[in-house]
């Protein structure tokens, strides 16, 4: 696997983390709830 695939990888699964915080009732801006 290429390094950019893999920082693409780790970038698209920041994101999915950090929406499910957010819609988990997470608080300040980078959400909080698991």
């Amino acid at each position: 696997m290429s390094k950019f695939a893999l920082i693409v990888v780790l970038f698209v699964l920041l994101i999915i983390v950090g929406c499910s915080c957010v819609g988990l009732g997470g608080s300040g801006e980078y959400g909080g709830g698991y």
